[in-house]
Order: C-alpha cells, then structure tokens, then sequence
C-alpha cells in the first residue's frame, strides 16, 4: 500500500532494551538464546571482553573482545563494563559503550549471564533491563539433560548440579521466569516477553511526536 503525503507507516521511535537471560547450568537458556538470535533481527548478542587467550577458531569481535589483564583493570576503573567477574582465573565484562550505542539506535541486547551479572547490570541500566530466569521442570530432568549432554565427568556435572541449588534460589530477582518443559515453548514465552516489553510506553520515545501528528 502506499502512502499519502503527510502519512507515515506507523513505526514509532523506541529505544532498545536489555534483555537478560539466566539459568542453572543445563536449564535450557543457550538453546532459548540461540532461538532468539536466529529469529529476531532486532536482538544481537552482546560481546564481552574477557583476559584469557583466544583459543583456535575464535574470531576477536565476534566470540569476545580480548584484552591485556592490565587493559581491563583500566576499563573497570573508568566504569567501562555494566557486570563485571572473575571466572577460573580469567576476567569477563559486559562493555557498556557498545550496549548503550545498540539502545539509542533502538535495537536489543540480549545478555547469556549469571545472577551475580544480573545484579550488576539492573544496578547500572534498571530502567533499559528485562530479565528472565529459565527453570527446569525439576531437578531430576535436570540431571539428565546434564548427563545427556556427555559434555562433562561426572564429578563435575554433580557440582554443577549443586551450584543449581543456589541458582535457583535467586528466582525472585528476575522480572520474568519461565519453566522449561519443551524448548520450543519455552522460547515462544521468551519472544512473547520481548515483544511485550518492546511496547511499553516508555521505550516508544517517539510516541508523543505520533500522537501529536495524530491529533492534528
């Protein structure tokens, strides 16, 4: 169809959104994240910067943005990363300059990040975060997708299967928390979410120009 002069298509300007996703290791959130990127253009992965070395295949910007120990530390002194952690001896963060560039071009960042991340980045960006917490349907499928998975001994997967416990128990942070059964499902109600959330009026900063044109 098209438009008369003085018509427009009815896209409303929006600044763009946080969207979190966590879970105890096996619950489903990659399979959920990796739904999401494939079939909404407007979300990308946000790329962290981590101190541990590239290992073959990684590509730098795409996998992660690595830098020197020392190179970090500067970053956290200048406030550069919305979450911050140390993982197995190395350092990871979530850097805030290109998230915030994503958000003002009105497009989506999703975070793959644990609870503490979580925190981190509702203290930094409250008002631009939704955050979502996968369970699984019970502990017992829960060890059986671990185990499935032949991605790890034993012993680990029993520790993994212990740090769910205390995982779990930070459901009530997050805005949003949807039980993983089927992953298709479960995906479905994270878009739902999204797409939700791409609609509250505060994020359409363009809505009061619409409405004015609206009325005349």
């Amino acid at each position: 169809m098209q438009l008369e002069d003085g018509e427009n298509d009815g896209k409303v300007a929006r600044r763009g959104l946080v969207l979190v996703i966590s879970s105890p290791s096996g619950a489903g959130k990659t399979t959920i994240a990796r739904g999401l990127l494939a079939s909404e253009p407007e979300l990308s992965l946000s790329v962290s910067c981590t101190t541990r070395p590239k290992r073959p295949g990684e590509v730098e910007g795409r996998d992660y943005r690595f830098v020197s120990p020392e190179r970090f530390a500067e970053m956290v002194e200048a406030g550069a990363f919305l979450e911050h952690a140390v993982v197995h001896d190395h350092r990871y963060g979530t850097p805030r300059g290109p998230v915030e560039a994503v958000l003002t071009a009105g497009q989506d960042v999703l975070l793959d990040i644990d609870w503490q991340g979580a925190k981190q980045v509702r203290q930094a960006v409250e008002r631009d975060v939704v955050s979502v917490f996968v369970l699984p349907p019970s502990l017992a499928e829960l060890e059986r997708r671990l185990f499935a998975r032949a991605a790890d001994a034993e012993s680990v997967i029993r520790r993994r299967l212990r740090n769910a416990l205390v995982e779990i128990e930070r459901w009530e942070d997050y805005d949003y928390v949807v039980v993983n059964r089927v992953a298709e499902a479960a995906l479905a109600e994270v878009r739902a979410i999204l797409q939700a959330e791409r609609l509250r009026r505060r994020r359409q900063i363009g809505l009061r120009a619409f409405v004015g044109e609206l009325l005349g």
